[in-house]
């Protein structure tokens, strides 16, 4: 099941406690039927053929039941954007690290906190084990291994 802009408000609810997610910061204009869009941390020029790393100005907690996956968004996709390594582990906590190829015909400038890629949560059924891997807990852009 794909969360609707509803279960984000359950999810998101501060009387939760832990186990919840979180969006750090969170706005309301970001929020989508069925998706949240996620912002650049920092001003960054996009090369024509060149994969840039570029870091979402959220903070991100999945509790082990939710899964993302990320898009990018249209108006950059019209553009020639391509995202790459697009999934969000249960348990994952961070800054994500986004993978923007520019595949179109002249460099891409994208500002601070310009809406860029599209996080759609799943449920995971029988969600208990979390991510623990080496991007756990990422601030800015994180390199590959």
């Amino acid at each position: 099941m794909i969360l609707s802009a509803p279960e984000f408000a359950r999810r998101l609810d501060l009387k939760a406690g832990t186990g919840r997610l979180v969006i750090t910061p969170y706005h309301q204009e970001c929020q989508q039927p069925a998706s949240y869009d996620l912002r650049a941390a920092s001003d960054t020029v996009l090369p024509r053929g060149t994969c840039t790393l570029v870091p979402t100005t959220e903070w991100v907690e999945l509790p082990t039941d939710l899964a993302g996956t990320l898009i990018c968004r249209s108006s950059f996709g019209r553009r020639g954007v391509l995202l790459g390594a697009g999934y969000v582990d249960p348990g994952f906590r961070g800054q994500l690290t986004l993978c923007l190829t520019n595949m179109g015909n002249e460099e891409i400038r994208i500002r601070k906190d310009d809406r860029i890629v599209q996080m759609i949560l799943h449920e995971v059924s029988e969600g208990k084990c979390g991510y623990a891997g080496r991007y756990q807990d990422s601030h800015g852009a994180v390199e590959a291994k």
